[in-house]
C-alpha cells in the first residue's frame, strides 16, 4: 500500500497539469510528483515546476518511500520545515501572544537581512521561531527570564521540537547552538548566527521604541556598535529611524 500523500487514489483536481517546454513552448503533461519530465516535442528535460509531493515534504520516511529526492524538492522541504517550527513555537507559548509575536516578527527581519547577507534560511528561520524557546522553563526553573537562563533551558526545548520534525541533524545542532548563547556573540561566529542575533536586537528596539520612546540619536549609536551585518544595520534603520 502506498502511503496516502503518494497514491493517486487520494489526490485532488488538478494533480495532473500541463506546463509549457521553456525550450519550445509545446506542453508537456506533469503528474504532481513527478521531478522531470521530457517534452516529447523537442526532447528537453526540464524539473516539474510546481513540484508537489504531499507529506514527502516534510516526513522523515520520504526518501524511503519514493526514492531518491531532487536537489529542488530537498530545498523546499528544508522550506517548509521552517513553516512546522513556527507552528510548534505557537502551540508551545500557548496563548502568550506577546511572546508568539516576538518571534514571529524576528522571523520576519532574519528573512529580509538573511537574504542580504546569503545566509541559511533554514537555519536562520529556525532560529528565529525557537530563539527564546528556554523563557518558559527558565520562568519554571529559576523564576526568571533573564538571558542566561534562557540559553541555558532553551536548546534542549528547541531539539525536542526539531527533531520530532525529522530536522537534519547538523541543522539541529547549529539552531541550538544559536539558540544556546544568542544574546552573547563569541569572538568569532557564523553568519546564520549575525543575522538572528541582527534581527532580534531590531525587535527588541523596536518594543522599547514604543515603550520608552527610545531617541534616533541612541537607537542610531546601537545600530552602529552592536549590530555584526550591514544588512542587519540597513533594515534597522529603515524599520527604526
Amino acid at each position: 500500500m502506498k502511503c496516502p500523500g503518494q497514491d493517486t487514489l487520494y489526490w485532488k483536481p488538478g494533480a495532473i497539469y500541463e506546463v509549457p517546454c521553456p525550450q519550445c513552448g509545446a506542453n508537456v503533461e506533469f503528474f504532481k510528483d513527478d521531478t522531470a519530465r521530457k517534452c516529447p516535442t523537442c526532447q528537453h528535460r526540464f524539473v516539474n515546476p510546481d513540484m508537489d509531493f504531499g507529506c514527502a515534504a516534510y516526513c522523515q520516511y520520504a526518501e524511503q518511500c519514493i526514492g531518491t529526492l531532487p536537489e529542488e524538492f530537498l530545498l523546499q522541504k528544508e522550506d517548509l520545515l521552517k513553516d512546522r517550527v513556527a507552528i510548534e513555537m505557537k502551540r508551545y507559548f500557548r496563548r502568550d501572544f506577546k511572546r508568539i509575536g516576538h518571534a514571529t516578527r524576528v522571523a520576519r527581519y532574519a528573512e529580509r537581512i538573511g537574504r542580504g547577507e546569503g545566509s541559511n534560511p533554514a537555519v536562520v528561520l529556525c532560529a528565529a521561531y525557537l530563539h527564546d524557546i528556554g523563557i518558559v522553563e527558565a520562568e519554571k526553573k529559576h523564576g526568571s527570564s533573564e538571558a542566561c537562563f534562557q540559553e541555558q533551558e532553551g536548546p534542549a526545548v528547541a531539539r525536542e521540537i526539531l527533531e520530532k520534525l525529522g530536522a537534519k541533524p547538523p541543522l539541529v545542532e547549529e539552531v541550538c547552538d544559536i539558540v544556546g548563547h544568542h544574546h552573547h556573540p563569541r569572538e568569532q561566529e557564523t553568519l546564520n548566527f549575525k543575522v538572528l542575533y541582527d534581527a532580534d536586537w531590531i525587535a527588541n528596539l523596536e518594543d522599547r521604541k514604543k515603550e520608552n520612546d527610545l531617541q534616533p540619536e541612541k537607537i542610531e549609536t546601537i545600530i552602529a556598535e552592536k549590530f555584526l551585518t550591514e544588512s542587519g544595520r540597513s533594515e534597522a534603520r529603515k524599520t527604526l529611524l
